[in-house]
Parts: structure tokens; C-alpha cells; sequence
């Protein structure tokens, strides 16, 4: 089943309002409604890529750049090779196995784990398990 558990959901909710706590102005100036703050899962609305899936929660343009992505990759699959750039990022792992690689080490992790990339710091997730995995990024992107 593609959709987000539903035990997921308060996570979901909790780390949408701790990300979005700032003094992030233009944001507060914006007219924010329960339609507009709601996101749920929708199938109609994946993005398909190469290994897997990815859904929006919140993209670039809803809250100054900061963003909450699922991604879900197949086994033995990574998204792309370890890379960095500018902004950090925190991954959560909803499902499955995962390989995290940062600056030349890697673990293996399971569910319930969370995941951080300093900025500039070369960094990749793969799928280390025989079972779709799923997980949360967050990120912020810089403003151009």
C-alpha cells in the first residue's frame, strides 16, 4: 500500500508545526487556511521517479522554501549517490531499512530513526532492506 500510515500522522503533524516555528515574517503574513494547511496523502498527487515515489507535503513555494517530502524507494535502490549542497536536511524513516552514508561512514537503520545532513557534509540513503522504504525529508531551500 502506497498511502502514509496513519500512526504516522501525529508525527507528521508534530513535525510540521516544530518546522515551522521561526521568525519567518513573510509567512506570517500570508492568509493560511485549514484547506491550505491540511495535506493528505494522495495517490493522484505522487511524483514517480526512477526507484520509487515522492509525495509533497509542503513544497518550496508554501512555506519560504521550507519543505516536508516522502520519499519511497525499492529494494536495493537509492534515490541518487551521495551529494551536498548548501542547506542541511533531516530525513525520518517511516518503513523499512535504510543505509545512511555521511562523509565517508555508514549504518544501516530502521524505522523511528531520524537522520540529519549538515550543510555541505556528502551525504546518500539507499534502500538496505527487501522491502519498500519509506521516509521523510525535510529541508530548507535557499531563497534565490
Amino acid at each position: 500500500m502506497r498511502g502514509f500510515p496513519n500512526s504516522m500522522w501525529s508525527l507528521a503533524l508534530c513535525v510540521g508545526v516544530a518546522f515551522s516555528v521561526g521568525d519567518h515574517l513573510s509567512a506570517q503574513e500570508k492568509d493560511y487556511t485549514i484547506e491550505s494547511c491540511v495535506n493528505s496523502f494522495s495517490e493522484e498527487k505522487i511524483v514517480p521517479t526512477k526507484v520509487g515515489y515522492q509525495y509533497w507535503f509542503a513544497d518550496k513555494d508554501f512555506l519560504d522554501g521550507r519543505t516536508i517530502k516522502m520519499s519511497a524507494v525499492a529494494p536495493g535502490k537509492s534515490t541518487h549517490a551521495p551529494h551536498q549542497h548548501p542547506e542541511d536536511e533531516f530525513f525520518y524513516i517511516l518503513e523499512g531499512t535504510a543505509e545512511f552514508y555521511l562523509n565517508g561512514e555508514k549504518v544501516i537503520v530502521e524505522k523511528n530513526t531520524s537522520l540529519y545532513c549538515p550543510s555541505n557534509s556528502m551525504h546518500g540513503i539507499s534502500n538496505a532492506g527487501d522491502t519498500e522504504l519509506k521516509y521523510l525529508v525535510l529541508k530548507t531551500y535557499e531563497k534565490k
